[in-house]
């Protein structure tokens, strides 16, 4: 909390989570996984889904007390919404998936459209088993069924940033999780599409 400077303050809604709290959920995270995996002799990939999950994904794979192999993937949606029905992937895996288990560790599972996409995606691929675990859950986003497997808080349906989440590129270096005000990210959503316009015309 001390490190909330007056930027962040007059930017944040409600501090949400702070470091020691993330710290304590991740390692309990930790514990789960290494738990469900143990007694399983296929390899494990842990594969993040940049950009926001790679804070959650770096301290997660410290307390997974398994061997593992790490990857990364890229996704993004037609549109540039999260609404976007259309799936993209912008970096794939460079590792073969057939006969493992794979780990998707996300930031927030918000309308569910990726990770539904994803999870089928690792299946039709030969993967063993495909499990995710997310940091954060917005249930009152979803627009399809899907819910995760190993996942750190609930939050409402605000803006939330910080612990690698941003809002417009900017907060995701915060080390612990906030809810935006409305005027803030209304005030960010105009300057970026002025910032658009300017560029287009």
């Amino acid at each position: 909390m001390e490190r909330l400077d007056c930027v962040v303050k007059s930017d944040m809604k409600e501090l949400l989570f702070d470091e020691e709290t993330i710290k304590n959920r991740v390692e309990e995270l930790g514990k789960e996984i290494t738990k469900h995996y143990e007694n399983d002799e296929s390899e494990l990939v842990v594969v993040g889904i940049l950009r926001g999950s790679t804070l959650f994904f770096a301290d997660l794979i410290r307390n997974i007390n398994l061997p593992i192999l790490i990857d990364f993937m890229a996704i993004s949606s037609y549109g540039n919404t999260s609404e976007s029905g259309v799936v993209k992937i912008v970096k794939d895996l460079e590792a073969d998936v057939t006969g493992k288990n794979i780990l998707i560790v996300e930031d927030i599972i918000d309308t569910g459209k990726t990770l539904k996409y994803l999870l089928n995606y690792f299946r039709e691929r030969g993967a063993k088993t495909v499990k995710i675990s997310s940091m954060l859950d917005k249930p009152k986003r979803r627009l399809v069924e899907i819910s995760g497997d190993f996942v750190g808080f609930e939050v409402p349906n605000d803006f939330i940033v910080g612990y690698g989440l941003d809002y417009n590129q900017s907060y995701r270096n915060l080390p612990y999780i906030i809810s935006l005000k409305e005027e803030v990210y209304k005030k960010l959503l105009q300057r970026t599409d002025s910032f658009k316009t300017s560029i287009f015309k």
